[in-house]
């Protein structure tokens, strides 16, 4: 009897090798096949590792060179015209990444987390046809390790709800032209071996979707569900319930269903109507989107309570969701805090976590070996010392913070914004970047070195305020009117934030795949906020010294400091994010004193925290838009304000962006050309706004004529006088070779649409 299960597991490996070899490849510094090599030594790593810790359902085909949605694309044929001509590798990597003659497919954020997948792009014409050879060749690769895996696939809803019709159609008219595809995909899988378990992810079913949606369930696994006998289907949803889905699908001949009990308590309303169909559950306990060690005990209690339900053979103990969103192994961690590590546990960790609960579950803790015993007593009082632990606790905060008051900026949008423009002076279709510069080899070593002690802090000191230097001189020659300082001091936009906040935690490996080659590794919050001492104040002002043009200060904003973090789970995020606010106010203050005029409180990762569920927005959008009032309250009428939002659809949100109340908004807009901006126009958004004219995320240089075009799109929307030019984002994982001449085209392009507008 199988009893326990791992929705997916990460794939970057645990030194982030696939992210080395990816790098070296797209550098031209080694073959395909070198990464190839690589990849076959991680996937046997990552199912030896889940076999030796007892997990009875491992995956194939969780990994992937860059995307699992991407690799559905190649799955059914779904490539845009633009890359039809190219093959295999570069077919692969030019759709994620772009290449000299196209753009790359629009990504975006996979439902509420950092990771971020490739948007599908479909239409009516195209012709969709079967490549299993990646799902066939991996599961064989594991029978060939001694591995019988489930296969994981995403499923035909979630993958067509996740897409974008480029003819403008609605993307699920194309279901009854995918469904033969994933009914062949089955029928190509049943000859694989005498009895198989396929996992259909479909998350989209945890949305608040129509009728229309929800018709398709039952005709979908009535199809797919009966292409085999041998085939044991298990549709899992996680990140929130799916209560109306899973109505339908205990009608289906599905094997079992895969519910989130964590982030969808929810599901407990469903377990009488699953009972009864007589179907097994797939039951996630063990959290697959936090660091927090599992409470056992509490785990124990809410398998109790669902076992009320669900009878106990029925009963599959899963993780909430896949562990891509976690890192990969404490094992690393060794200058971390030993009370703070012993309260964690990523994703090797969960693993041991959750064979240790199925025993003791199914079979009594009298059951457990010595080691066993050790762990689980282990469990117990590490989860009482977090509990109880002085270090978490700040009374002083939590008062500063219950006592605030200041809960917005002084002045109306209009009369701010003209004394702002009087004051900075500066043209329609003003240029700036958002914020960051290329890391190059050297500020990476730099800054490493300094964190080993291996170089004096005034030579380290010395070193970033060479790169600032260079980066102002550069950004004055090619003719940029707002300037930056090119952050070399920041390792990642919120961990630099979180290494100055008092009762945040950090992690030497606690790397996690944001995109492709993309790793971030988030910091923890253990205990209540506050900023001992200014943050950003020494390297701004050490900046604005060094010209006479405007610099800006550069904040990540608390929403996405938030966001981007693990978060204690013994208070609510609302709390935490206004603890936040209020310890960022401070640097605003600051900020101000020192003559900075220009401040950007980046909420990259605001959209992202959006609840899934249309009931639980409210809320949401409550806290966030007050969080980032309070950050900004300290803000002077002619302090302009900027905020920068990533890859956001924003026509449900733009009220909540106006409510926000910043001076200036960049967007990223590149890769999905001009319909984001559209709303702004709609909704008559009175404020400045920055849409981004080329995308960072390709190598690619965009000519003058390109990027003319660009904003002369733009200007069809929105008029010159409320419109900045930027590029799409930070300019952190480029290279100089492609940044200054895309940045000089872009300063170039503005020039002559001025003159044409004259």
């Amino acid at each position: 009897m199988s009893k326990n299960y791992v929705i997916g597991f990460p794939r970057i490996g645990e030194q982030r090798e696939l992210k080395k070899v990816l790098e070296e490849f797209w550098s031209n510094k080694c073959s395909f096949e070198k990464v190839e090599v690589v990849a076959k030594e991680l996937k046997q790593r990552h199912w030896s590792y889940q076999q030796k810790a007892g997990i009875d359902f491992v995956s194939s085909n969780d990994f992937s060179f860059y995307d699992n949605v991407l690799d559905t694309c190649v799955l059914l044929n779904a490539i845009p015209k633009r890359f039809k001509d190219l093959e295999n590798e570069e077919l692969y990597f030019s759709m994620a990444r772009g290449n000299k003659n196209s753009v790359a497919m629009e990504m975006t954020k996979w439902f509420n987390t950092n990771y971020h997948y490739i948007v599908p792009e479909l239409s009516l014409e195209d012709e969709y046809k079967l490549n299993a050879s990646k799902i066939i060749n991996e599961y064989k690769e594991a029978k060939e390790f001694g591995l019988k895996t489930k296969i994981n696939i995403i499923g035909p809803l979630t993958f067509l709800g996740l897409s974008k019709r480029v003819d403008n159609g609605d993307v699920y008219e194309l279901h009854s032209k995918i469904l033969p595809i994933y009914k062949e995909l089955l029928e190509e899988i049943s000859k694989l071996d005498e009895s198989l378990t396929v996992q259909i992810d479909e998350p989209i079913l945890v949305k608040d979707n129509d009728v229309k949606v929800l018709s398709l369930i039952k005709p979908t696994y009535d199809l797919l569900a009966n292409v085999s006998s041998n085939i044991d289907i298990i549709v899992t949803t996680y990140f929130e319930h799916s209560n109306e889905a899973s109505k339908i699908l205990v009608n289906t001949p599905i094997y079992a269903l895969g519910l989130d009990f964590l982030y969808g308590q929810k599901n407990f309303e469903i377990l009488d109507e699953i009972s009864k169909s007589g179907k097994k559950l797939v039951a996630g306990v063990v959290d697959g989107r936090n660091i927090w060690k599992n409470n056992i005990q509490n785990s124990l209690e809410l398998l109790s309570k669902i076992s009320k339900h669900i009878n106990k053979e029925d009963l599959i103990i899963s993780s909430s969701c896949s562990l891509l969103h976690t890192p990969y192994t404490l094992k690393y961690e060794e200058k971390m805090k030993s009370e703070i590590k012993s309260w964690l546990s990523y994703a090797c960790e969960k693993l041991d976590e959750l064979n240790l609960i199925t025993k003791v579950f199914f079979e009594g803790v009298n059951s457990l070996n010595e080691n066993e015993q050790n762990a689980y007593n282990d469990n117990i009082e590490s989860n009482h010392n977090r509990l109880n632990s002085e270090i978490i606790h700040d009374k002083s905060v939590q008062q500063r913070v219950d006592n605030f008051t200041k809960l917005e900026r002084d002045g109306k949008y209009e009369e701010r914004i003209k004394l702002q423009k009087e004051i900075l002076g500066y043209e329609d279709l003003a240029t700036t970047t958002i914020g960051s510069f290329p890391q190059t080899p050297e500020v990476r070593k730099s800054r490493r070195y300094f964190k080993k002690s291996e170089i004096s802090k005034e030579q380290y000191e010395k070193d970033m305020k060479q790169y600032i230097d260079d980066c102002i001189a550069f950004q004055e020659e090619c003719g940029i009117e707002v300037l930056v300082h090119g952050e070399p001091e920041r390792n990642d936009m919120v961990e630099y934030f979180g290494e100055q906040l008092k009762g945040y935690g950090f992690s030497q490996n606690g790397w996690v795949q944001s995109y492709g080659s993309r790793c971030v590794k988030p910091p923890f919050i253990y205990g209540d906020i506050s900023r001992p001492k200014a943050i950003t104040v020494d390297w701004i002002t050490y900046a604005q010294s060094k010209t006479d043009k405007i610099m800006k200060g550069m904040l990540t904003g608390p929403v996405t400091i938030l966001n981007w973090s693990f978060v204690r789970d013994d208070k609510t995020r609302s709390e935490v994010s206004k603890q936040i606010a209020v310890a960022l106010s401070d640097e605003i203050e600051d900020l101000q004193k020192e003559g900075i005029k220009i401040i950007q409180v980046d909420e990259a990762a605001f959209k992202e925290g959006y609840p899934l569920r249309t009931e639980n927005i409210k809320e949401y959008e409550n806290w966030a838009t007050r969080d980032f009032k309070i950050c900004v309250s300290t803000a002077k009428k002619q302090t302009q304000i900027h905020t920068h939002m990533c890859y956001s659809e924003f026509n449900d949100i733009i009220k909540t962006i106006e409510d926000m109340d910043a001076d200036v908004i960049s967007i990223e807009t590149a890769r999905s050309g001009n319909e984001l901006l559209k709303i702004f126009k709609e909704v008559g958004y009175k404020q400045e706004v920055g849409p981004g004219v080329y995308d960072i995320h390709s190598p690619r240089v965009p000519s003058v004529e390109e990027l003319k075009k660009q904003i002369e799109l733009l200007l069809e929307v929105l008029p010159k006088e409320q419109l900045w030019i930027n590029p799409d984002c930070g300019l952190k994982t480029r290279k100089w070779e492609e940044v200054k001449p895309s940045l000089t085209n872009m300063v170039e392009a503005v020039k002559q649409i001025r003159k044409d507008y004259e």
